[in-house]
């Protein structure tokens, strides 16, 4: 029993020191918050003048913000592993994390949601004002938060540990997580309808079910395949 706690009071703070690593990295440049930012910023206003975003049916426009997240998390959360090669840090990440793989994936897990989740809001509060939505399901809304936080998280932060070691990263990057992230955003679409149009959250259950099923196998399966990753 004694082992058992001492090996997870041990994971919890490797686990605590690369996540107050990556956030002390982060605090210190603000490179991927103020582009990240920058981005949503500048999607809301091509939306809002190019397709006139306020003026579509209340179901395509309450759907449309998760494009926006797709590309901003594109373009900022491949960055967890993939500046640990760019810098060759990657060697002294082990030795930081006692040579343990599991702790350095929930340390830059964790970190990749909170990151997500300060975006997320962000951007569902410009585009709500923008296009004039109001959120008509708190219960609704607070489940597509938090559960698409995480499903975006978790894929990126799999993929970014997977394509580290390869050249031309960023591409294959994208080619890798696009056609994860497209079945979980079809399940977020479904959801953002019954926060911003319809107020019944039992009419989506099904939905529901498997956003939280595919979440649950992507943080699984990027906690079981990164040990063998991390040996590589």
């Amino acid at each position: 029993m004694n082992k058992c706690l001492n090996l997870a009071m041990s994971w919890f703070r490797q686990t605590k020191s690369i996540l107050r690593k990556d956030l002390q990295i982060e605090w210190r440049t603000r490179f991927a918050i103020n582009m990240v930012i920058a981005f949503v910023v500048a999607s809301l206003m091509l939306i809002l003048f190019t397709i006139r975003a306020d003026q579509l049916d209340p179901i395509p426009r309450s759907a449309l913000v998760w494009i926006i997240i797709l590309f901003a998390s594109l373009s900022t959360l491949s960055r967890s592993f993939l500046t640990e090669t760019d810098k060759r840090t990657y060697d002294l990440l082990k030795i930081y994390s006692a040579g343990k793989g599991s702790p350095v994936f929930s340390g830059k897990l964790i970190n990749n949601y909170l990151f997500s989740l300060a975006v997320n809001i962000i951007t569902f509060t410009l585009y709500l004002f923008l296009v004039n939505l109001s959120i008509v399901s708190w219960p609704a809304f607070l489940v597509i938060l938090f559960l698409g936080t995480a499903g975006i998280s978790g894929v990126s932060t799999l993929v970014a540990a997977i394509v580290s070691q390869a050249d031309r990263k960023g591409a294959i990057f994208s080619i890798l997580s696009i056609p994860l992230f497209v079945p979980m955003i079809l399940l977020l679409t479904d959801l953002t309808k019954v926060a911003f149009v319809s107020a019944e959250l039992s009419t989506e259950t099904q939905s529901l079910w498997a956003l939280v099923g595919f979440v649950g196998v992507m943080v699984t399966a990027g906690s079981i395949l990164f040990d063998y990753i991390w040996e590589e």
